[in-house]
């Protein structure tokens, strides 16, 4: 995405790395010291593996593989090809050791195989939705929008609103990443001319969109695994609208001050939606309805209901193809080419190198340390925050995989914190990376960390908001 890192950028990757490695070293250190009581692979006679060499080993492959997805921004490495490989090599470290002390393979396949069940579900719910996404971008859904909002003559602080609002409304439906990129498309095409309105909307859009990914399960990858682990039901995540709301207002309040007067020029550009967009966004509407009734109604997995809908877009798809002009092209399967691999790979990669620490006992010593020491009020709010530096896709599996003895406000508040941390660091997310690369040169790290106090408070006032209305 980016030709060259810049050194702010550079400055707090190191600074995450840093963080990353010390916790991981103390915790590698105190597993070594207590030796894990809390091991799943265990020898013969009954002791734990966590102080082994090749138990430790596993984890400095796990962080040396974070590593290299950090850095990603400037080695140009995809975040998917570290991860697969230190997958891999965790879980030979962990034949190997189960080999030692007389673990058969029928129990090595059944450790495995708990990792894909879980990976398998979520990947083809993933599969599905981004493959709507990517059929409604064919359609020029999102194009159609983006042309209507630059030709609407609105005033710099008008704009600042509207697109921090469709941040917020849309990201529920659709991914926070493919929101931003909407939006501060928007933003570049009637702001570019003014850098400070450009950083202040940027820095809403990606408040607002992280923000209204939290109280839904399609609106970010952690509420979909919260969801689909089945700790919070479907219609339950809507008790988080009010301090999701609270978090993307209390920082645009403030911003919206400082946004410069004026009206940009309206611009001339028509867009309009191809033909069966519409269909495509009433099939949207009827596989998320599928997902949620296969679950609640019939007992089946919410990616029947997504796969199920992927299959009538399919049929769609045929029919449009063979009815419509020769020169309008619209092959799904061809959208299932351009669905973002990386990221699904990059996931399969984080499930098993989790899972593998998992295996050998590391992730209950951290349940115990973290939730049976600190509480899980403590615990949940600074992991939001670590979020902010580390993905939020490690930290939630993480927490799933220790699978403390959380009540369901507390899966709730998880579920708020690590979706709305990433915002408090313009590489915090995946959207505000994204827009980093959309609007270079106007919305920075720095541009971002000015305003990272306010965006704390809001932080802060959401998690109040849970406890108030959800305590």
């Amino acid at each position: 995405m980016f030709n060259k890192m810049p050194s702010s950028i550079s400055k707090i990757t190191l600074l995450g790395l840093f963080g990353t490695i010390s916790s991981l070293v103390v915790f590698a250190a105190n597993a070594y010291a207590s030796g894990g009581a809390g091991a799943i692979l265990k020898t013969p006679e009954g002791g734990v593996v966590t102080s082994s060499p090749l138990a430790l080993a596993c984890v400095i492959i796990f962080i040396v593989s974070y590593l290299a997805v950090l850095t990603e921004e400037f080695s140009h490495l995809r975040k998917s090809k570290p991860v697969l490989l230190g997958a891999g090599l965790i879980w030979v470290c962990i034949a190997i050791l189960a080999n030692r002390n007389g673990i058969s393979h029928d129990e090595m396949h059944d450790a495995v195989y708990t990792g894909l069940e879980e990976y398998s579900s979520l990947m083809l719910f993933l599969l599905a939705a981004m493959t709507y996404i990517a059929a409604l971008e064919d359609r020029n859904v999102f194009g159609t929008l983006r042309g209507k909002l630059v030709q609407a003559g609105l005033s710099l602080r008008q704009l600042f609103w509207v697109t921090g609002i469709l941040a917020f409304c849309l990201s529920p439906v659709a991914d926070n990443l493919t929101t931003a990129l909407v939006m501060g498309a928007v933003v570049m095409a009637v702001g570019k001319s003014t850098p400070k309105f450009v950083a202040l909307a940027c820095i809403n859009i990606v408040c607002a969109a992280n923000a209204g990914g939290a109280f839904s399960p399609f609106g970010d990858i952690t509420t979909l695994m919260v969801w689909q682990a089945g700790h919070v039901e479907f219609i339950e995540f809507f008790a988080l609208f009010f301090p999701s709301l609270v978090c993307f207002l209390v920082p645009a309040i403030v911003m919206s001050f400082f946004i410069p007067k004026g009206k940009p020029e309206a611009l001339v550009k028509s867009e309009t939606m191809k033909r069966g967009a519409k269909t495509c966004i009433f099939l949207g509407v009827c596989t998320i309805a599928m997902a949620i009734s296969f679950e609640n109604f019939l007992g089946l997995p919410p990616f029947m209901g997504m796969m199920t809908g992927m299959s009538l877009l399919m049929l769609t798809s045929y029919v449009l193809q063979n009815t419509g002009a020769k020169d309008d092209k619209f092959d799904v399967i061809e959208h299932v080419k351009s669905v973002e691999w990386d990221t699904l790979l990059f996931f399969f990669g984080v499930i098993f190198s989790v899972g593998g620490l998992a295996y050998l006992g590391y992730m209950d010593l951290a349940s115990h340390t973290m939730y049976d020491g600190w509480g899980a009020d403590k615990t949940n709010i600074a992991l939001g925050v670590i979020s902010a530096l580390v993905d939020n896709i490690p930290v939630m599996f993480a927490v799933l995989t220790m699978n403390p003895e959380l009540s369901h406000f507390h899966w709730l508040l998880i579920t708020l914190t690590t979706g709305v941390g990433g915002s408090l660091l313009s590489i915090g997310s995946a959207a505000g990376v994204a827009l980093m690369g959309t609007a270079r040169g106007h919305y920075t790290f720095f541009a971002h960390l000015k305003w990272a106090p306010v965006i704390a408070v809001g932080y802060g006032a959401a998690i109040a908001t849970h406890y108030l209305i959800n305590g």
